[in-house]
């Protein structure tokens, strides 16, 4: 495409979105990837924490409130993944705010955390539910209808581009299910940084075994850290997994103690394309898990 083109091309992009009928702003890149899918040109959509975020501790500033200005609703994860939430609802309304979580499956994480020196095991909820493609299926339908209710007038449009999403991410589904089962049976635990993955796990039936817990923040004891490498080698485990923004040193120990590689960083958190974040992620665990050929 020569530069001119492309010029033309943005320009024809930019034009639509200042004719866009309805603005809406997003505290998650991903869910700004499905609301403008969903809502094409009669959407604008502001996404207030950018692909480098951390949604667990993201508060939007002064700026972002700015470009937000205007928005119409607010769709957020939930699940209580958003500590900025309640002062949202105070500042714009309840009734604005959508959870888009709120109606999806929750699912308990089985988190190793250090008690007194010791490993032990509990559940927690797992907030991370955009790892599971089901469940952007269901979003879909989500973002749909409180669209559709904002802007009766473009219903059918929201309606349509809803149905050609939850084809695309059923073919995604497939594809990722494929992809998997190049994976031994045997070795199908997802070992990472800190349990993000229950969601990913529990839709293609592997176990998830997580050294951080839901906090990428703790300090462990060295019996905590020998406790862990036991636990990965019980479990078979064949590489543990890093993530963009969270590669501890702690990993890095238990893969060495464990004899086991560090695989290549997953997206956890971020991202700003559901359906990069899954192929990269499929990718990147087949390629240290699978079959070697």
């Amino acid at each position: 495409m020569s530069a001119l083109w492309k010029i033309l091309a943005l320009v024809t992009v930019f034009a639509s979105l200042a004719n866009a009928e309805v603005k809406v702003a997003v505290l998650h890149p991903l869910l700004g990837d499905l609301v403008q899918k969903v809502g094409g040109d009669q959407v604008l959509v502001v996404d207030l924490m950018g692909p480098d975020g951390d949604p667990h501790k993201f508060e939007p500033g002064a700026k972002e409130l700015r470009a937000a200005k205007g928005a119409q609703l607010y769709f957020v994860c939930g699940k209580g993944l958003e500590p900025y939430l309640p002062k949202l609802r105070d500042a714009v309304g309840s009734e604005r705010v959508i959870e888009v979580g709120e109606t999806l499956p929750t699912l308990k994480a089985e988190v190793l955390c250090d008690h007194d020196g010791h490993a032990h095991l509990h559940e927690e909820d797992d907030p991370h539910w955009w790892h599971s493609i089901d469940c952007w299926r269901r979003a879909a339908t989500r973002v749909r209808r409180e669209l559709s209710v904002l802007d009766p007038a473009n219903a059918g449009a929201y309606r349509k581009r809803a149905a050609a999403v939850r084809k695309e991410l059923l073919a995604l589904q497939t594809w990722a299910s494929r992809e998997l089962t190049k994976v031994p049976t045997e070795h199908r635990t997802l070992a990472t940084a800190h349990a993000a993955f229950a969601y990913f796990c529990n839709e293609h039936k592997w176990k998830m075994l997580a050294v951080q817990g839901l906090n990428r923040e703790r300090v462990d004891s060295l019996k905590f850290v020998a406790e862990v490498t036991e636990a990965i080698r019980k479990e078979k485990v064949r590489a543990v997994f890093p993530e963009q923004r969270s590669n501890p040193k702690m990993l890095r120990t238990v893969a060495e103690k464990a004899g086991v590689v560090v695989g290549s960083p997953l997206i956890a958190d971020g991202g700003d394309s559901i359906e990069e974040m899954f192929r990269h992620n499929v990718k990147t665990i087949v390629a240290a898990l699978g079959r070697k050929q």
